[in-house]
């Protein structure tokens, strides 16, 4: 047979084949619109988008035309495999209509109309959520249908996010603004509870019908709830994938940790504050980067990432400051508190659930740190909190021309969590602290000190109520001025420390207190001051729940003559203390005036409890020995 011939016969058939399957498919066609094999194009698109489909209404298609469209009524959605079973969607009416793909152009959606729909959107800590188009375990940079008009009224939003802890329930709406020139921008707004809180949210978008996978999709939005409000801009690198997002954004509002109601991210309380910074979020992995935030005279900046990657997201967290007040932090700053300060230990609380959800690696340096009236310099903490436990192996600062350093531990994966603490002040010079109301310091000399302590609280007033540990300082050399005389208003000759009232200053050969603390009750062990006109030995207690002092100071004359009969009794709290003297029925009383009190308030603003083997100097010791002997007889 001649080739011209088995060529005719080969389109002959070819032709017939391809009209057949015309035929057949014009056929399937009508009957696919006509409602016919309803229940296997259910399964077959079911299949394809890798969820389950069911449609409990009408059914119809319009396959003859340009753009496709199919038209469903009463549709729910199910979740795709990677998540637990459940419904993504209930939707009244759902209409959409294809945009055929030609040459450079893919396949997308012309129209989208949504009725009478609500979502249950749902993420867990993993990130795997029921809104993905694709399992975000699998690597794919398949490209997502592009949507040209989109059209959602009154969508109910039922939204639990675990890896943002957020939760929303409200209402979605989405419309385009008619436009004069050109194709019409997105505008969606919402509201309803969120985290419990009313709030509000808007987003203006590029218009869908100009969007391209080519170019970044742009977008602006606003936040708003307890007082706070968050606006910025940015961009889907591709849209619209949600995995890739570039943004800029300024939040400000009466109290930072509201922002917890708009982001899920527990925070701390202040004042008035402004935060601003970038975000950028690929994938599983957030970076924040030129972040600045202020409150009011604390400032801090600096960079931020997280990695959701794992079931525990991962922070890291690099913050500089160039002054930090904790009077712009805690509950008082925010107006939460009314009345006067109570305690000289901060009692601001922290969250211990909110530090179980992550693992952290944090460093923090500040070029001073304001502590009630105590200014810290250059100090430099570096943090960890692994599985719950929080770990601060490095803080370290200048005090007074001295040196700080601590070692910190908290076991937060409980509600009342276990804490520990060793403090260590160095070579402070007393001679920088003047107390409210005095001219000049009224002590001089170097202190050395050290806390070591172990309790349960979530805050260092709640610690200190509780712990067991040891608190000791030493003062191995100094002064008194007669500043602390004309502070305290009286003369302080009554127990010997002044022998001539006009004199500068009365020479202390050494200082030592030493405490013991047994469930927040910190009992006196050796408690001596040695001047050259007397010594001076206590006994007491200071109940840290109520930073209660009842303390009896008892001087013992060096020279000839001076008589003292009557102890001194050291009364108050550490916030305020007070001296009373009574020779006779005579009493006279300050606040913040007496010896002890001057000594204590700067250790106790630190915390509370120190090692008692502190002081190697030979006077202290024999003066420690001596104090020991004088309560035996």
């Amino acid at each position: 047979m001649s080739w011209p011939i088995l060529l005719r016969r080969w389109l002959i058939l070819t032709a017939g084949a391809l009209g057949t399957l015309l035929v057949l498919a014009v056929a399937l066609g009508a009957a696919l619109e006509a409602g016919y094999f309803r229940a296997p194009l259910i399964r077959a698109i079911a299949s394809r988008v890798g969820r389950s489909i069911e449609v409990d209404g009408d059914l119809r298609l319009h396959l003859f035309s340009l753009h496709p469209q199919v038209i469903a009524e009463r549709v729910t959605i199910g979740n795709p495999s990677w998540v637990p079973p459940g419904t993504t969607a209930v939707i009244g009416r759902l209409s959409f209509a294809l945009q055929l793909p030609w040459i450079h152009r893919p396949l997308g959606i012309e129209t989208l109309d949504i009725k009478e729909a609500t979502l249950t959107l749902s993420r867990d800590g993993a990130g795997l959520a029921n809104w993905q188009w694709m399992d975000p375990r699998v690597p794919d940079n398949t490209l997502l249908p592009l949507v040209r008009r989109l059209s959602m009224p009154d969508a109910r939003v039922l939204l639990k996010d675990d890896t943002r802890h957020l939760d929303f329930d409200g209402m979605l709406t989405e419309f385009e603004p008619k436009s004069a020139e050109g194709p019409p921008p997105v505008r969606i707004e919402g509201a309803g509870q969120l985290n419990g809180r009313p709030a509000r949210f808007g987003i203006d978008g590029d218009p869908l019908a100009t969007a391209e996978h080519t170019k970044p999709y742009r977008f602006k939005f606003e936040e708003q709830s307890s007082g706070s409000r968050i606006i910025g801009s940015g961009a889907l690198p591709r849209p619209f994938d949600f995995r890739l997002i570039d943004a800029v954004f300024t939040a400000a509002g009466p109290n930072l940790d509201d922002l917890y109601f708009l982001t899920g991210v527990r925070l701390i309380n202040t004042g008035p504050y402004r935060l601003a910074g970038t975000v950028a979020r690929r994938g599983n992995k957030t970076r924040f980067t030129e972040l600045e935030a202020s409150s009011g005279r604390s400032d801090a900046r600096g960079s931020a990432s997280v990695d959701s990657s794992s079931d525990r997201p991962q922070l890291d967290i690099d913050l500089r400051s160039e002054t930090l007040r904790t009077a712009d932090l805690g509950a008082r700053a925010a107006g939460l508190e009314r009345g006067a300060e109570r305690w000289l230990i901060s009692d601001a609380a922290l969250n211990p659930r909110a530090w179980r959800r992550d693992d952290a690696v944090a460093t923090l340096r500040a070029r001073r740190l304001e502590v009630g009236s105590i200014a810290l310099q250059d100090v430099a903490a570096a943090l960890t909190v692994d599985h719950g436990l929080l770990t601060v192996d490095q803080l370290t600062g200048h005090v007074w021309d001295g040196a700080l350093s601590a070692h910190v531990r908290a076991n937060l994966t409980t509600d009342d969590p276990a804490d520990s603490l060793d403090l260590k002040l160095s070579n402070l010079n007393l001679e920088r602290y003047a107390p409210h109301g005095a001219d000049q310091p009224p002590l001089k000399g170097l202190l050395q000190a050290r806390v070591l302590a172990k309790g349960r609280g979530r805050s260092l007033h709640e610690f200190a109520s509780h712990a067991d540990g040891t608190l000791s300082a030493a003062l191995p050399h100094g002064a008194i001025r007669t500043a602390l005389a004309d502070l305290a208003g009286f003369d302080l000759r009554a127990i010997g420390l002044f022998a001539d009232k006009h004199g500068p200053e009365t020479a202390v050969r050494c200082g030592v207190a030493s405490f013991q603390a047994h469930d927040g009750t910190l009992a006196a062990q050796t408690l001596v001051l040695d001047t050259e006109q007397v010594l001076i030995l206590g006994e007491g207690s200071i109940h840290m729940d109520s930073e209660a002092i009842d303390l009896t100071l008892r001087a013992h004359p060096k020279r000839p003559g001076l008589r003292i009969r009557s102890p001194a009794l050291v009364r108050g709290t550490l916030l305020h203390p007070s001296l009373a003297m009574r020779p006779r029925d005579v009493v006279a009383q300050t606040a913040a005036a007496v010896t002890l009190g001057v000594l204590l308030t700067p250790l106790a603003s630190a915390l509370a409890f120190v090692d008692p083997g502190l002081s190697k100097d030979a006077d202290c010791g024999a003066l420690m020995q001596e104090d020991k002997a004088t309560k035996g007889d």
